[in-house]
């Protein structure tokens, strides 16, 4: 691993660092694009502090790369941008199931060495496959949407939404253990925590149709990936299609060796759009908070362009 040491720090605390085959880094005093840029590369920085810290902001979904609770007990508020790339993660739960269903990877890669075979790439349609979704906030109900589009009846789990949201009644509401069984496709769209590390383990998938597919395009760990892979071997399960690994990147990762496995690097939130709205939302928490310190009124920012959906 790549270490950069951005203070002072005790001369053998970093031999040790290189005595363990690290290598380190020491470049101190560095502040701003210098400290971006000498990140590059890194795995981990060492400093010694910053007491004057108030807020982190995460510019995406999700906490489980920041200490919450460290955060806490030091009085620095900590927030994110939920909303920015609910959509771009919604089109790519879609983006890798038609891939997946109708084996277009393959396909047009054989199309590129001039093999022309149709029959050999049979696929099927999405209309009628009752899709499942664990986690039903901004991303879930993003996808649900979709879904309906395609004629695929949703069902869905979440223990902490207590109930339908408006607009979604044609959504059916249930817990994991009867939506398990029951969809032909399962997607999953919930943070990483103590409580949804491994919730679709073995006992949960042996509770699935052999004939089903598991999407993952939340966080590794949610899925239980040595669970997972020992399903699709054994052909207890029909596919996989996903976007996030528990240690990324994967390397030569066994569920990337198989065929019916449909993998992408961690791109839900890569679009323009996305981003664009991420780095906006992160903006105007950082001035709201920054007014409020002052005692002022937050000068707000205007929001980004209207998403076509």
């Amino acid at each position: 691993m790549k270490v950069l040491v951005a203070d002072p720090l005790d001369p053998g605390a970093v031999e040790r660092l290189r005595g363990a085959g690290h290598e380190v880094v020491e470049r101190k005093g560095l502040r701003g694009a210098a400290l971006i840029e000498a990140l590059g590369g890194v795995d981990a920085l060492l400093l010694r502090g910053a007491p004057s810290l108030k807020l982190v902001v995460r510019v995406g979904t999700g906490l489980d790369n920041i200490d919450v609770e460290v955060a806490r007990e030091r009085q620095v508020r900590v927030a994110n941008t939920p909303a920015a790339n609910a959509v771009s993660v919604a089109e790519l739960v879609f983006g890798l199931l038609i891939a997946l269903e109708r084996q277009l990877v393959v396909a047009a890669a054989e199309l590129r060495r001039a093999v022309w075979d149709k029959a050999r790439y049979m696929g099927r349609e999405l209309a009628g496959q009752r899709l499942g979704i664990v986690g039903f906030g901004r991303i879930g109900r993003a996808v649900a949407t979709r879904a309906r589009a395609f004629d695929m009846p949703v069902g869905w789990c979440d223990p902490l939404v207590s109930q339908t949201p408006a607009g979604f009644e044609w959504a059916r509401r249930s817990s994991l253990e009867e939506l398990l069984p029951a969809c032909d496709v399962l997607t999953l769209h919930v943070p990483l925590t103590a409580d949804t590390r491994g919730v679709i383990g073995v006992a949960e998938l042996e509770l699935m149709k052999p004939s089903a597919i598991v999407i993952n395009c939340a966080r590794g760990g949610v899925v239980d990936e040595a669970a997972l892979l020992a399903a699709l071997r054994e052909g207890r399960l029909r596919g996989a299609a996903l976007d996030v690994f528990e240690t990324e990147p994967p390397g030569a990762h066994p569920l990337l060796q198989l065929p019916n496995v449909m993998a992408t690097p961690h791109l839900g939130a890569t679009t323009l759009e996305a981003q664009s709205r991420a780095a906006t939302e992160a903006v105007e928490i950082v001035i709201e908070a920054l007014a409020t310190a002052r005692g002022q009124a937050s000068p707000g920012l205007p929001g980004p362009p209207p998403t076509r959906r």
